[in-house]
């Protein structure tokens, strides 16, 4: 099993064992695990561990910027996961299913998308970002060895399982972690947001090449750069209309075929509402999930997407933005974004509720009353969420 199936099995035990729900098993958990912030020999100087992660790549990137130096201006300290998810583009709604011979899968992603996430805060942070692809493994050796030598932690992209030691993870999709020093053995110290592992070279190889579109990409900071607080207002202020219009747009995304821009936004949480109580037909999820395998493997993939750190996170990324909203406020200009916070707040306890109401152990004849619960939270939430992004938009 992978780290991430480990800690999903760790959660349904203790939900079996107290009888509590799925967000609150899994946040416990998460405030049970060990400290990561030890000293371990051969860590790069002034890198600091994940502790907690919301969000996987705006935590990640707030580790490498801060050991780079890059600095909030606002605050005058190393950019925050909050303030970085943010700028990326925050949140956003996209639900689809896809039926395969074998399986029909659930997918819902919370956090902004499918807009260029990890370039926008990365291009909004200031900092100087060297990244590289090449075909070659020798080639990929040579670069991670310089940017370290020069003292610069490197994102890579690969498999996590083979980052962390595991098995590989063959439907998995690629996933970014730090290089993040050499252990004194030889191994590479590699930070996956779980935890750091001692990975040998020959093994970080194959995780970075086991995905083709992928091999051997890296990136890590040329210059930490010099923001003034006047730009991180204007790149704050971008990206909350950014958010805002997503999550309101009736077209879909750009790139999109028109056709799918019921799957998005707030147009797609009423989209999910319907085929949610939909009885009459096959797109509904009573047929679409009416065979018992199938309807537990997808609201056991759906529970992962709405409880894990990279499509989502806690309270389905509703609450880091409203740390974001009251960091940003803080900056010139941008006092009225404080006052929206509480919204996301809020939101971000409906969409728990929500998430909690997803039951893989549901039986054939309580699937239609589940799924009737579902919609009608998601009804609120649309409603909810439409309003505050229009707030949002007025606010920018």
């Amino acid at each position: 099993m992978t780290q991430h199936q480990q800690f999903e099995a760790r959660v349904r035990e203790r939900m079996a064992r107290t009888g509590g729900s799925y967000t609150a098993a899994r946040r416990h958990l998460v405030g049970d695990e060990p400290p990561s912030d030890l000293v371990h020999p051969g860590l790069l100087p002034g890198y600091a561990p994940a502790r907690t992660v919301s969000q996987h790549d705006a935590a990640l990137w707030s580790r490498v910027l801060g050991q780079a130096g890059a600095l909030n201006p606002v605050t005058v300290a190393p950019f925050g996961e909050a303030m970085l998810a943010g700028l990326g583009g925050g949140i956003g709604f996209m639900v689809f299913t896809f039926e395969y011979r074998d399986v029909t899968t659930a997918t819902v992603v919370t956090r902004f998308h499918p807009g260029p996430y990890r370039e926008n805060l990365l291009a909004r942070s200031g900092a100087e970002v060297r990244t590289l692809t090449t075909t070659s493994r020798g080639r990929a050796r040579t670069a991670l060895d310089t940017a370290l030598e020069a003292g610069r932690p490197v994102v890579v992209r690969g498999d996590r399982a083979l980052f962390a030691g595991e098995e590989p993870d063959e439907y998995g999709e690629s996933a970014d972690v730090v290089v993040a020093g050499r252990h004194p053995d030889g191994a590479f110290l590699v930070d996956t947001g779980t935890g750091l592992h001692e990975v040998e070279e020959e093994r970080l190889a194959e995780a970075r090449a086991a995905r083709a579109a992928d091999k051997h990409w890296q990136a890590h900071v040329e210059d930490p750069g010099s923001l003034d607080a006047p730009t991180l207002a204007a790149h704050v202020r971008t990206a909350v209309r950014e958010t805002a219009e997503a999550l309101l747009s009736t077209g879909g995304p750009a790139g999109v075929p028109a056709h799918f821009g019921k799957n998005f936004g707030v147009r797609g949480m009423r989209t999910w509402a319907e085929r949610l109580r939909d009885t009459r037909t096959r797109k509904g999820w009573p047929a679409l999930f009416d065979d018992d395998e199938r309807r537990a493997r997808a609201l056991a993939q759906l529970q992962r997407f709405l409880g894990g750190d990279e499509w989502s996170g806690p309270g389905a990324l509703r609450p880091l933005y409203a740390r974001f909203l009251r960091e940003a406020a803080a900056a010139p200009g941008l006092a009225a974004l404080g006052e929206l916070a509480g919204r996301y707040d809020a939101l971000g306890r409906d969409w728990d509720a929500l998430a909690d109401v997803v039951d893989p152990d549901c039986g054939h004849e309580q699937r239609v009353a589940v799924f009737a619960r579902m919609a009608g939270l998601l009804d609120g939430l649309a409603d909810a969420e439409e309003a505050a992004a229009t707030a949002l938009l007025r606010s920018a």
